[in-house]
């Protein structure tokens, strides 16, 4: 799907839904989940996924789409326009946006669209639920690397889209795929669990930028507003419906986690409604496979270490740290 960065793609129905409510849904009974006819894996940001095993399980995650029922989708289109009409998307700087014409490459499939699809969902729901910090981050969050070390640009360029941005701005967006990995690894998160009483005691974090390694510093201010980004951006990768059947996704582990610990840890910043899955397991308005049927009775905890080993695997890769140190006061 070819697209140019400075053309705004109508979002899909599960990204107007999110946005219209500011709201993380299990859509059973609107939605049925369907497979992305002739969806290639080697299109997606998850083309440098090595085993069979994973590719297979990833496949079947990503590779389906909702087809929304058509009184669903007509209420979802309702509530965005109203929305769309009491927050005006600002306009990008015509210049950020020749640069990423220009110079990136965000020809790559995320799941159901393109990359850019995604990016764009991340500034509209900014601008939406966290209007008091940069959309643009948002909308740039992995022009530095995704986390599966796929690059939208090359590294000697950051000295010419530094300038096209705000230092606020250029702190977030060169920390963002660092930030994410860590996440995904386990040690940190295990860290801010057991300090969540004293979250107010943060006094900075250090940690490796992805695309070349150097060591970044964070203020806890800026760290605080740095999850609440990558909570934002975790939205776009939620099962469509049927959460208790789908609980063992890794971008929905994380999730669940990160929004417990701002939520309970009082740093959440951004507005968004979420209420856990509960009941048990059912597939309504879906029929997968049974082998994809039996990637969903992998283990929480299980699903939880693989995501770990895999994102410190990338990072191996190309010689990123994935260390990391907090200073609490």
């Amino acid at each position: 799907m070819k697209q140019q960065a400075d053309q705004r793609p109508d979002p899909s129905y599960l990204r107007k839904a999110a946005i219209a409510a500011g709201r993380a849904a299990d859509h059973a009974g609107s939605v049925d989940i369907e497979q992305i006819p002739n969806f290639d894996i080697d299109r997606t940001i998850f083309s440098t996924l090595e085993g069979a095993a994973a590719r297979f399980v990833v496949k079947t995650r990503v590779g389906t789409e909702p087809k929304w029922h058509p009184d669903a989708a007509e209420r979802v289109q309702r509530a965005y326009v109203a929305a769309r009409e009491k927050h005006p998307l600002p306009e990008v700087s015509s210049e950020l946006l020749q640069f990423m014409v220009e110079e990136c490459d965000f020809d790559v499939e995320h799941a159901d669209g393109s990359f850019l699809d995604h990016l764009y969902f991340c500034y509209e729901y900014n601008v939406h639920h966290f209007p008091a910090h940069s959309p643009i981050v948002s909308l740039l969050h992995s022009i530095l690397g995704t986390g599966t070390n796929t690059f939208a640009m090359e590294a000697d360029k950051i000295p010419d889209l530094q300038k096209l941005m705000t230092d606020f701005e250029w702190r977030h967006v060169e920390a963002f795929p660092s930030v994410l990995r860590l996440l995904y690894d386990l040690p940190l998160r295990r860290e801010l669990r057991s300090s969540i009483g004293k979250f107010d005691k943060l006094e900075q974090v250090s940690f490796h930028r992805v695309i070349d390694n150097q060591k970044l510093t964070m203020s806890a201010e800026d760290f605080w507003i740095q999850l609440n980004y990558q909570l934002i951006h975790l939205i776009d990768f939620l099962p469509a419906a049927n959460w208790v059947t789908h609980a063992s996704d890794t971008a929905f582990i994380l999730f669940r986690d990160l929004y417990d610990l701002l939520n309970t840890g009082g740093k959440l910043m951004t507005a968004l409604d979420y209420t856990p899955a509960s009941g048990g397991r059912q597939s309504t308005g879906e029929n997968p496979s049974i082998p994809a049927w039996l990637t969903t009775l992998i283990p929480v905890s299980v699903g939880e270490k693989l995501g770990a080993k895999s994102v410190r695997r990338f990072s191996e890769q190309i010689n990123h740290s994935i260390s990391y140190e907090m200073k609490w006061s």
